[in-house]
């Protein structure tokens, strides 16, 4: 393969069960055959950028309408057996998982524990280990962790949100004084059960209220 080529590669998180999990795809064909990867492929010269990631994550997975943010490039000259390959990689968060379907280049999709992730192909673990780390700095200054939340949610929901991207527990009563003290969530008249325990309260980010934190320069705490 002569010249440059350029990829489209996706890194998605979500929670299952109180863990960040990433989804990845197993190859179906050469190069590393039966490896997991994150999902992406190639660009094909009439599409921009994240019109191929949008593609590929259908194909590959059968997500759709996922909304991708612009993460970083790499670039290393011998990332890919294949020639000279410069990726471009995307952020997705997603509050449920749909359902996977693999197909073309993809032999099977799979979400897997970030903290217990498969032996991956090309340079991918470097790449997840980048979008983790990027997410984690996200905590501090965006809304970030409320689109791995369902639109209504408990503060124990919340917190397991924290804990399994800063990858450390926190204390419950000093998050949810931090977290009272940002004023950025509404609470609503409606309650969850959360296992043997009494319901409890649900609640809903509000996003006025963090653009009037984020005007004053107030970083969440944690």
């Amino acid at each position: 393969m002569g010249g440059i080529r350029v990829t489209v590669d996706t890194v998605i998180f979500r929670m299952i069960d109180e863990k960040l999990n990433a989804l990845l795809v197993k190859r179906k064909y050469a190069p590393f055959q039966g490896d997991w990867v994150i999902p992406g492929g190639f660009v094909h010269e009439e599409e921009t950028l994240e019109a191929a990631a949008s593609r590929e994550l259908d194909e590959e997975t059968g997500l759709k309408n996922v909304y991708l943010e612009q993460l970083y490039s790499f670039g290393d000259p011998e990332r890919d057996p294949r020639g000279r390959v410069i990726t471009i990689t995307y952020l997705a968060l997603l509050p449920s998982s749909g359902e996977l379907r693999a197909s073309t280049d993809a032999s099977e999709a799979k979400w897997f524990p970030v903290r217990s992730l498969p032996k991956l192909a090309f340079d991918h673990k470097r790449i997840l280990d980048y979008a983790l780390e990027r997410l984690r700095i996200k905590l501090e200054y965006t809304t970030a962790e409320f689109k791995l939340l369902p639109e209504k949610f408990t503060l124990t929901e919340l917190q397991n949100v924290y804990e399994a991207v800063l990858n450390k527990k926190l204390d419950k009563r000093n998050f949810r004084r931090k977290i009272a003290l940002l004023r950025i969530l509404q609470p609503l008249n409606d309650w969850k059960r959360e296992g043997i325990s009494r319901p409890a309260q649900l609640f809903r980010f509000s996003a006025r209220k963090f653009e009037k934190l984020k005007d004053k320069g107030i970083l969440f705490p944690f």
